[in-house]
């Protein structure tokens, strides 16, 4: 059979989305399903390569992390990497010769090389015209495309940090001393102390949050009913998304579960980067999976305002309170304000500042606590992780609830801490303390 993949086109760059996307197809593919090693030799180069560590490809490494040949591992005595590579290249070429018409993508590993090559092809025929999907109500309102941009760079940068977490997961971790000393520093012990080992590990909690998304063939009518269209040319950020391709018309629809918040993904990284640190497992569930009994009874940490959970069960009445897109402040003390509101450029309208609230609260059980971590905008949430990560902001923190403390020797176990961020090109900037307040119950 003739492969439909004669003209490769290196020229055009291929999305990091289309990358992925390919690989699973191949890896679902009859050539691969059945043959695991195969697959996992496959899937590693190329997961190397997603994370930029494809110059770090060897047959060493290939050998110990994927075939489980120890650290005497010789490549010169041992050809396995070499044999699979060599069925790894033709059964790729048995997969694009029987299939190669469902993609406009071809995966390469060039003979000598581990590094996979990824080329667009022109296909000789043309592709089958997807099924479109119902026709649906006209868009009334420009906030929905804002919504739509939104869970489409959401979607891409969730899948980006998952590859991260999973890097650093399987990345050798250095086993912690137990010299007595603690594994992390001193300021960020004595925060994040209560939640690592011995202490019963978290639950760590993202939120789901309405918002519109892109329907697709698999929906069903009455889904795809409820939608509102968009022009293709009008979301030129979708460009580079697999439904740029596939969809022939962009019909959005309402949704609760198929979203997670930016700024809180990316912080979650950070966090699992601590526990990660002295071993401790990083436990995470989406909010909507999450009853009220398992935050009550143990360790948990609530990321986003947007959850049952925030500023709802744990209500401090005397502090700082979120509600509806403000900051309130009851007791406001001397250089402080009574409301802290977002900021937006005037004639861009963009978010040019934002602020967070962190809540340290003692749970049902007094020896486990419960952690809120919430910005206005998922730009100040994803700007107080990396606050509460960084040693030296930490610092800070410690010195103003020291300031607070009776003995003024031990920071006081229960606090709130408003914090600020600027905010450029929706990225958080340069993120300050603004206040504090001791909870004494």
């Amino acid at each position: 059979m003739t492969s439909v993949h004669e003209v490769p086109r290196p020229s055009i760059s291929v999305s990091q989305f289309e990358k992925r996307e390919e690989l699973r197809r191949v890896l679902e593919s009859r050539h691969f399903a059945a043959a695991p090693k195969r697959a996992r030799f496959l899937e590693f180069v190329c997961e190397q390569t997603f994370l930029g560590n494809g110059e770090k490809l060897n047959e060493y490494l290939i050998g110990v992390e994927v075939y489980g040949r120890g650290a005497e591992f010789n490549p010169q005595r041992d050809p396995i990497v070499r044999v699979q590579a060599h069925e790894i290249r033709r059964c790729l070429r048995k997969y694009y010769e029987e299939n190669g018409g469902e993609s406009t993508l071809r995966i390469d590993v060039p003979a000598g090389h581990y590094l996979p090559v990824f080329s667009r092809s022109v296909p000789d025929a043309p592709e089958p015209a997807p099924v479109e999907p119902p026709a649906a109500a006209p868009l009334r309102s420009n906030r929905h495309v804002y919504l739509a941009v939104t869970a489409g760079l959401s979607l891409i940068c969730l899948t980006l940090a998952v590859a991260l977490v999973w890097a650093l997961r399987k990345s050798p971790v250095q086993a912690p001393t137990r010299t007595g000393a603690p594994a992390i520093s001193e300021s960020l012990q004595w925060f994040w102390g209560p939640f690592l080992s011995p202490a019963h590990a978290p639950l760590i909690v993202i939120p789901n949050h309405p918002v519109l998304r892109a329907a697709h063939n698999g929906d069903s009518e009455q889904t795809v009913a409820h939608g509102h269209e968009i022009p293709k040319a009008d979301l030129p950020e979708f460009r580079d998304t697999i439904h740029f391709r596939e969809l022939r018309r962009f019909i959005f629809v309402p949704s609760t579960t198929d979203f997670t918040a930016v700024g809180e993904t990316l912080g979650l990284v950070r966090i699992c980067e601590i526990f990660f640190r002295v071993d401790d497992v990083c436990r995470v569930q989406p909010s909507r999976l999450v009853n009220f009994e398992e935050i009550r009874n143990g360790n948990a940490i609530l990321l986003g305002g947007s959850q049952a959970w925030s500023g709802r069960v744990f209500l401090e009445t005397q502090g700082f309170h979120l509600q509806g897109g403000v900051i309130l402040n009851r007791n406001p003390q001397p250089g402080e304000k009574p409301e802290y509101k977002p900021e937006f450029d005037p004639i861009s309208n963009q978010l040019t500042r934002d602020y967070a609230l962190v809540l340290m609260l003692p749970n049902q059980e007094r020896e486990n606590r419960v952690l809120l971590i919430y910005g206005i905008y998922t730009q100040g949430s994803q700007a107080a992780i990396e606050y509460l990560t960084d040693p030296e902001r930490m610092a800070v923190l410690r010195r103003a609830l020291l300031a607070l403390s009776p003995d003024q020797k031990t920071p006081p176990p229960y606090f709130q801490a408003l914090l600020t961020t600027t905010v450029e090109n929706a990225v958080p900037g340069t993120t300050t303390l603004v206040a504090v307040r001791r909870i004494t119950n």
